[in-house]
């Protein structure tokens, strides 16, 4: 797995939902706030999107544009001056906010991806093949409409990333060291690492490695890999019921003891009250009022 990757997959929870709707003359639709990310794509027309309590002006939405509430902000939608028909494309994604990884973190509140000819392709891509997929309701949509909006958030994520021109994770995923070592602990984090194993794979000693990552990660490599192995075992614990052994072997701890002891220091709850707790957390939908 890449980071990117990871980051998504580690607060991903239950399946993702969508609609394709059309309205017409003055509108106005508010959206309260929810524990996960939401979205929206212009298909046709345009309309302004609101943000609440923080300020912002208002972000005029035109044909093809395409936004993310990365942090589920309360905001509303409306219609512009003429009043015209408008066709979106909206949804959400439920996510777990418990153990947010730093890259997701950092996205703003509202990522605003207009549409330009040339940019984004991938990006163009899924959205032709969700609205298809919700206007015709082919057989097999079930499993390809949670497939594609899986990869909406992917491509969206990517997209922010490559137009950000400031915050520290594109900065972090564009160091070549830096990125060698999170590909490996990524790749492996339940490994025996030491800093000096992790230093060879990134090809630099171990003095570099510790200055340039804790620059731009904020943690240094062996304290990132034991924040991320219990993010993992967190994830297991919250998606399955595997034995505690096996959320443990599979981090990387050497007992069921070990992975508790770390895991309530960290969360303050053991690892059997965590996993009780997710499974009983409602779901709070991300409706119209």
């Amino acid at each position: 797995m890449d980071v990117v990757s990871d980051a998504i997959s580690a607060v991903r929870v239950g399946s993702p939902s969508s609609d394709r709707l059309r309205v017409s003359g003055e509108w106005r639709v508010r959206l309260p706030p929810y524990e996960g990310a939401g979205f929206h794509v212009v298909l046709g027309g345009s309309c302004r999107l609101l943000r609440d309590g923080d300020g912002g002006d208002p972000v005029t939405l035109g044909p093809g544009d395409v936004t993310l509430l990365p942090h589920g902000a309360a905001h509303a939608l409306t219609s512009v001056r003429d009043g015209g028909e408008v066709e979106l494309l909206c949804g959400k994604y439920r996510l777990d906010r418990s153990r947010t990884h730093p890259l997701m973190a950092e996205l703003p509140q509202v990522v605003h991806l207009p549409h330009r000819v040339g940019e984004h392709p991938e990006l163009r891509s899924a959205v032709d093949l969700l609205a298809r997929e919700l206007e015709e309701q082919r057989p097999g949509g079930c499993l390809a409409l949670p497939s594609l909006l899986d990869l909406l958030l992917v491509y969206m994520v990517r997209a922010w990333m490559g137009r950000a021109r400031t915050g520290a994770w594109p900065a972090v995923l564009n160091d070549p060291v830096t990125t060698a070592a999170l590909r490996s602990l990524h790749s492996d984090p339940a490994a025996p690492w030491t800093a000096e194993r992790l230093a060879a794979e990134a090809g630099v000693s171990r003095a570099t490695l510790a200055r340039r990552f804790t620059a731009l990660v904020g943690r240094p490599p062996m304290a990132y890999l034991t924040w991320w192995r219990l993010t993992l075992a967190a994830a297991r614990l919250r998606e399955s019921d595997a034995p505690l052994a096996t959320v443990a072997r599979e981090t990387g701890y050497g007992s069921p003891y070990a992975l508790s002891h770390a895991f309530s220091r960290e969360f303050g709850v053991t690892p059997g009250r965590y996993r009780d707790r997710g499974a009983s957390a409602p779901d709070r939908a991300f409706g119209c009022e």
